[in-house]
């Protein structure tokens, strides 16, 4: 059993601790990021022009290879999405920059393969000015002619931290 005077303390502590929640919920909204989560939101295959018709590919980023283990498939057309590559994604400096460097490999042996291209996102840019906990998107093309024409669309999503 509690008593009135227990719940009446209770009541006026929830009272005075709400209003200064809330209060400080605007303040920190506001705040700019210093860091930002960069991930993969999307990648479309323009065009390939290879013999068997598809580009086995991977992302390199940050030192780490994704799909950690083996590669995705990719034909004209085809859309893929973050899972299909094991879901890439790093964090970068309102100072720096990080890229994500499409890699193809030759199967069976699949290793860090050899770049297409990479999408690039500049801190200053892109995460110095977004506030803490929104996001946007960049996209970039990787194209070229290294055997045969390439080109994808790759869309990055930016988080502020």
């Amino acid at each position: 059993m509690r008593s009135p005077k227990l719940i009446a303390a209770l009541a006026l502590a929830a009272g005075l601790i709400a209003p200064m929640a809330v209060a400080a919920l605007p303040a920190a909204a506001s705040s700019m990021a210093s860091f930002c989560q960069v991930e993969l939101y999307d990648i479309d295959n323009l065009n390939v022009d290879e013999r068997d018709g598809k580009d086995e590919l991977r992302f390199l980023v940050g030192g780490n290879l994704f799909p950690n283990n083996g590669y995705y498939n990719m034909r004209n057309g085809d859309d893929g999405d973050p899972a299909d590559f094991g879901f890439p994604s790093t964090v970068v400096s309102d100072t720096g920059s990080v890229s994500f460097d499409l890699r193809e490999v030759t199967p069976p042996a699949v290793g860090r393969g050899d770049s297409l291209g990479t999408a690039t996102v500049s801190g200053s840019s892109v995460c110095a000015p977004l506030a803490v906990g929104a996001s946007t998107t960049v996209v970039d093309y990787v194209d070229g002619t290294d055997e045969t024409f390439y080109s994808y669309r790759v869309e990055l999503e930016v988080t502020g931290l």
